[in-house]
């Protein structure tokens, strides 16, 4: 989705807004960019159900975040109280069932943020999946400062690119500064782009950047992660389902591949966002990657930058009005 302007006629109308699964530093944003744009932001801080979608009452627009899935059932009850909009603060729509919810006239769209915030953490977790962060801290956090792992330089290693959406473009933009080959392949064929298997094959380091639909679920199986190179790097920072995390686990315990770095996890849900330190974690896939040395797991957090927070909320209040702007167009 493009960044558009809303039309200024419809940002003086003073549009609702309500904002479900709204944290304090969204929060705050909504509070003080919303005027701006003649939005009237009713903020709430759970996710959106069946039970509370009353509290849109009055609006046609709604904004969810990405962390908790929308169930078709809070979707009736949001279409019952006329909601027509609804606009997710994320790219990926996986928790949002789209199909769903068009059946039944609600529109569903995403919004763009800053892509550097996702392709500089790439590049990080790139960086230092090749480097063997991971167990170099270990070692100085226990008072081991020997040598390790030799690292890698990426200016002689083959990097694939999976997905060259804005942030894979920008990720690929990254990646030539450092002198390595890159490589790309993307749904819609262009020039310059591989298969996604000759990319297997090839690349040192896969890097994955697109969305997560029918299509894309277990991109990277079992057969294509048997067909890595030996020593090859995983990294992810795209949505936890396109690996098929069971196998991806299995080569990473048996030594055949370099390391991995995920910032997305299947199971990822009810784990990641809360503070586990005082109960156990329910992922066995989680506990046994977080167990092995060569392993970088972050919390889905790759988009979490100040610039991107902005991004996220002003685009948020775009849609509406512009949502807004082409109903009173119809009518």
């Amino acid at each position: 989705m493009h960044y558009r302007e809303p039309a200024r006629t419809v940002a003086a109308l003073r549009t609702g807004i309500t904002v479900y699964g709204c944290e304090q530093d969204e929060a705050v944003l909504f509070h003080e960019l919303a005027p701006r744009f003649g939005v009237v932001p009713t903020v709430v801080e759970t996710a959106v159900t069946e039970a509370n979608a009353g509290l849109a009452s009055g609006n046609r627009c709604i904004s969810v975040g990405h962390k908790t899935r929308v169930a078709n059932s809070a979707l009736r009850a949001l279409k019952e109280i006329g909601v027509k909009y609804v606009s997710t603060r994320s790219i990926g729509y996986n928790h949002i069932d789209v199909a769903y919810a068009e059946s039944i006239g609600i529109s569903v769209e995403n919004v763009s943020y800053s892509p550097d915030s996702v392709a500089d953490y790439t590049l990080m977790l790139i960086l230092m999946a090749i480097r063997d962060a991971k167990a170099v801290i270990r070692r100085v956090d226990s008072h081991d400062y020997r040598l390790g792992v030799r690292g890698r330089e990426l200016r002689d290693l083959t990097v694939g690119v999976v997905g060259a959406g804005r942030i894979g473009a920008a990720v690929m933009s990254r990646l030539r500064g450092f002198g390595c080959r890159v490589l790309a392949c993307d749904s819609r064929a262009a020039a310059g782009f591989v298969s996604l298997d000759e990319l297997v094959r090839e690349s040192d380091v896969v890097t994955l950047h697109t969305p997560l639909n029918d299509e894309t679920y277990h991109l990277l199986d079992a057969k294509r992660i048997a067909r890595l190179k030996d020593g090859a790097f995983v990294v992810n920072t795209g949505r936890g389902a396109l690996i098929d995390t069971e196998a991806l686990v299995g080569e990473l315990e048996s030594g055949r591949l370099g390391g991995a770095a995920l910032d997305v996890l299947e199971g990822e849900e009810g784990v990641f966002y809360a503070d586990h330190r005082d109960e156990p974690v329910e992922c066995e896939p989680l506990l046994r990657l977080q167990r092995l040395p060569n392993v970088v797991v972050s919390p889905h957090t790759a988009y979490y930058t100040d610039h991107a927070l902005r991004d996220t909320v002003q685009n948020s209040l775009i849609n509406c009005l512009n949502f807004e702007s082409e109903r009173r167009h119809w009518i």
